[in-house]
């Protein structure tokens, strides 16, 4: 996916005030030992493109006057009540570089696992989201765990987890963690 913006010279409260009540938002590029850059992006696109699957967690193409890179969506601050995006991180990425990122965890198989079918049981989520590190060609959009072979009072481990070619699990100080068990 590709998102157009442009590189802005106005900064603080005032003019990103200015900037939202113009249907623009205000957003900032940093990363990959570049200096940090401010730019603004029309609202509208950006809202719509924020709204498809899977784009907070996929490597997208920002072109910034006319010339393109390759990032990531950091963060992404949103009004509490309006449909409005405030302000967006982005980071730039390398293709030669590992990065580390957090994706989200697509539960399947839950209705046709022993503990639902033949227990009884419902299989309850523990964790929706886990830190991966790998190039940016191998991020995922979500990380399947199929958890169809669940029996009653079992729990579903990081350890089971298939992860795609060129991606690791980063997990911390933890060993192992539970992903979904089962249970009543």
């Amino acid at each position: 996916m590709k998102i157009i913006a442009t590189s802005r010279s106005l900064h603080g409260t005032g003019a990103s005030r200015r900037m939202r009540n113009s249907g623009v938002t205000p957003a900032v590029v940093y990363g990959a030992a570049d200096a940090a850059t401010s730019i603004e992006i029309d609202h509208n696109s950006l809202f719509h493109a924020l709204r498809k699957e899977g784009v907070r967690y996929s490597v997208l193409d920002l072109e910034i006057d006319g010339t393109v890179e390759q990032v990531l969506v950091r963060d992404v601050q949103v009004h509490p009540f309006k449909p409005m995006i405030l302000h967006v991180d982005f980071q730039r990425v390398k293709a030669d570089e590992a990065i580390t990122f957090k994706v989200p965890l697509k539960f399947v198989g839950g209705e046709t696992s022993p503990a639902v079918k033949i227990g009884g049981q419902r299989i309850k989520a523990a964790v929706f989201n886990v830190k991966i590190t790998c190039l940016p060609k191998d991020l995922p959009n979500a990380v399947e765990v199929d958890v169809s072979k669940l029996e009653p009072s079992q729990a579903f481990k990081a350890s089971q987890l298939a992860l795609p070619a060129g991606v690791t699990l980063v997990l911390g100080k933890q060993k192992d963690i539970t992903l979904a068990a089962a249970g009543k």
